[in-house]
């Protein structure tokens, strides 16, 4: 419950140029599968710790992961 609350205004302030509609698409998506997220997340901050920045260490990540997040997104 609380976990959720926390989410939702991390959500609203690291997303406030994306819809309330599409923010509450990626919260169902997380809260569907926490386990990947979570997984996505470490690795995340794996690379930041490596030297890299976030953007590239998050597009690193992200690309490694591509299919299994297409999958999640049809």
């Amino acid at each position: 419950m609380f976990g959720n609350f926390f989410l939702k205004q991390f959500l609203k302030s690291q997303l406030k140029n994306v819809s309330e509609t599409q923010r509450e698409q990626i919260l169902n998506l997380i809260e569907k599968n926490p386990e990947f997220f979570k997984k996505i997340a470490i690795e995340t901050q794996e690379k930041i710790k490596q030297g890299k920045n976030q953007q590239t260490a998050v597009m690193e990540v992200m690309q490694a992961h591509q299919e299994e997040l297409q999958g999640l997104l049809k």
